[in-house]
């Protein structure tokens, strides 16, 4: 596939706009289809929902956990709320605490968009030393979401089994994957009907307004991972004062929403897999795929070649293949398991492996129903096919793991029915105080959007997970990161902030794990809860 590519970009035009080193195109200067830009400055009627009616839940986890549930009517379209409206699912798990040292709700969001976050009031016990005993913790599914209704879908087994290759070495596979584009698209304007057009970020925001006056709080503290911090951003700017305490993990920068950061995201895909490799490599005694990170790497691209031809119990093919292993360049966990996958697979052509870390059927689509519906409408996105084949090309020639399954996840957005709008310019200098968490290199959101984001909140405090790959790791066993998330949900109370552009807090990042055999594999698991790896962060694609 690296000679391919080089041979790809000397067939291609040399007129295509370069934005950067990484030659993508802007889709702002891009012929498209979309409206005009929803302007955020136009006056929104106040929409006051009714009090929650809370009772059982369904699910067993929030059951076990002595969770309430409900559901919060909000309108479907905040311009006109006397219109139709929808209900988004909502769970709670009360303090602990004496109703005197009560600190009020503390809303969680796993991110995505699309991952859904009603498990997550349970994420009060994964804060160590009590750190969250003093609020009701909230999960909630966004609209589009889950347990949400409407709940979109749209062809569910779209992610499956038997896909074509993600790199379109042929002129066949390129236009199989722009039509199944297009028929997914297509298939969510059939299924969302009028929601499809009220999926911004801005109107989730206003949702999570709903839901705190439907808690009857002054206040809400939030607690974001991933795309759950850019609501968060979000919702301080069209909320100001509405924020108590807050914690984005993970951190997007606010500049860099839709097209352009979605294509630079593949330069950290890149060097998290050379990192994985290198792991591989550095235990070559229990794996044997290689001694140097160059030889499982070939060994990686090898595999994945020879599964065109063959798939891997008829159902792992490339594409597959790439999707298993895409988790390693996201974060530490599960290392392991991938890697045990990869050496059952090479050794022994055991396919069940790679099938139980794949999944399996009955797929289901929500998820990424509902991160296109956000992510291809909260900013103009690039709407010229052939523009976009040469950039992918062109980020592919230096970033080959992960583009085309990049590009492919979010290839319905060049269809997209439902039209964008504008970013809103993020303003956090109303909140009076912020933790930031990010990882040196995290490869789904940059570390300099960490940056970005402590500069547009400056109240707030940027702890740097020095070297590390994982994305959105915290409470994850690391004292360091950790003991400040338990004091400043405590006490309020932050490190100081340091003079300068770069981080405030240096600390260890979430540790790589270190197998003890191959027969073992996971007696040697990273020192964090089992019940914070079943809530592993969906990740912002």
């Amino acid at each position: 596939m690296f000679a391919l590519a080089g041979l790809v970009l000397l067939i291609l035009s040399s007129n295509t706009v370069l934005a950067d080193e990484w030659g993508f195109s802007d889709p702002t200067s891009a012929p498209s289809g979309a409206a005009d830009p929803v302007l955020t400055s136009d006056p929104i009627p106040e929409f006051n929902p009714q009090p929650i009616n809370w009772s059982t839940c369904s699910i067993p986890l929030l059951i076990e956990a002595g969770a309430e549930c409900g559901f919060v009517r909000v309108p479907l379209d905040y311009s006109n709320p006397g219109g139709r409206t929808i209900s988004l699912a909502v769970s709670r798990i009360r303090h602990k605490s004496p109703d005197s040292e009560y600190q009020g709700p503390m809303l969680v969001n796993p991110g995505g968009p699309g991952g859904s976050g009603l498990v997550y009031a349970i994420f009060n016990q994964i804060v160590p030393n009590g750190g969250g005993d003093d609020y009701d913790w909230i999960g909630f599914d966004t609209r589009g979401v889950g347990a949400s209704r409407p709940s979109l879908s749209c062809i569910p087994d779209f992610d499956g089994y038997q896909r074509p290759s993600y790199v379109p070495m042929t002129r066949r596979i390129e236009q199989t994957w722009l039509q199944r584009s297009k028929q997914y698209a297509n298939a969510c304007e059939d299924n969302a009907g009028e929601l499809l057009a009220h999926m911004t970020t801005i109107e989730i925001a206003r949702d999570l307004e709903s839901i705190r006056r439907a808690l009857g709080a002054e206040q809400i503290n939030y607690y974001g991972f991933s795309y759950g911090t850019y609501l968060g951003q979000v919702y301080a700017t069209l909320f100001p004062g509405r924020l108590r305490r807050v914690v984005f993990d993970g951190v997007v920068n606010p500049d860099q929403v839709g097209y352009r950061s979605n294509m630079q995201q593949n330069r950290g895909f890149e060097h998290n897999i050379k990192v994985y490799f290198d792991w591989i490599a550095k235990y070559d005694a229990i794996y044997h795929l290689g001694k140097t990170r160059r030889a499982v790497e070939l060994r990686y691209y090898g595999e994945q070649a020879r599964l065109l031809r063959e798939p891997a119990g008829g159902i792992i093919g490339p594409a597959e293949w790439n999707d298993i292993f895409l988790s390693a360049s996201y974060f530490v966990y599960g290392w392991e398991e991938v890697a045990d996958a990869f050496a059952a697979w090479v050794h022994d052509r055991r396919w069940t492996p790679l099938r139980d870390l794949f999944g399996s059927p009955p797929f289901q689509d929500n998820g990424h129903a509902v991160y296109l519906a956000v992510s291809c409408t909260d900013a103009k996105w690039m709407s010229d096919t052939t523009r976009y084949l040469k950039d992918n090309w062109r980020v592919f020639a230096k970033a080959p793991f992960a583009t085309w399954n990049n590009a492919w996840f979010n290839g319905p957005c060049l269809y997209w029915p439902a039209d964008s709008t504008r970013p809103i310019a993020v303003d956090g200098r109303q909140v009076d105080s912020a933790l930031l968490i990010s990882e040196t290199h995290d490869a789904a959101t940059a570390f300099s959007g960490a940056l970005r984001v402590r500069e547009l909140f400056p109240t707030s405090v940027l702890i740097e997970g020095v070297g590390g790959t994982t994305h959105s790791g915290s409470l994850s066993g690391v004292e360091c990161t950790d003991s400040l998330i338990v004091e400043y949900l405590k006490t309020g109370a932050l490190p100081a902030r340091t003079p300068g552009q770069g981080s405030d807090v240096q600390c260890d990042p979430v540790p790589q794990p270190v197998p003890s055999s191959a027969a073992d594999l996971r007696s040697a698991h990273l020192p964090v809860s089992d019940l914070r790896i079943e809530l592993a962060v969906p990740i912002m694609r």
